[in-house]
């Protein structure tokens, strides 16, 4: 099981860092930090490059706005060093559900399964 692991490491990039990407970092990559799911932040010393190895599933819309900022160099301080101020309005971040199962289907969706009882709505039928 170990080796079929290695592999498939090695040529997938979907569900974590590939063995290229492993190697990189053990090189030149200096830990930064950690969000709240587990996704980790690496610079190299002379802090030019800056990536992330998801904890899982590599989607983007998993990255915060604070370290998406950092990642392109919006803020020179990592939010573990210096976190930004937020508002008392502010919702929580939540990754894009785009395509999952989880996606938000609108009434009426044939995604939702059971149509929903319509009242502004009489089909037409012929005479």
């Amino acid at each position: 099981m170990g080796i079929l692991k290695t592999l498939l490491r090695a040529v997938t990039w979907w569900d974590g860092q590939t063995l290229n990407t492993q190697l990189y970092t053990w090189r030149k990559g200096v830990k930064v930090g950690e969000d709240a799911q587990g996704n980790v932040f690496y610079r190299t010393r002379d802090d030019k490059r800056r990536w992330v190895i998801f904890n899982g599933e590599c989607e983007a819309s998993r990255v915060s706005p604070d370290w998406h900022g950092w990642l392109h160099h919006t803020f020179k301080e990592p939010p573990s060093e210096k976190p930004l101020p937020h508002k008392s309005w502010e919702k929580e971040h939540e990754e894009n559900l785009t395509g999952t199962a989880l996606a938000y289907a609108p009434a009426g969706s044939i995604r939702k399964g059971v149509p929903a009882e319509r009242r502004d709505y009489e089909a037409w039928s012929p005479e």
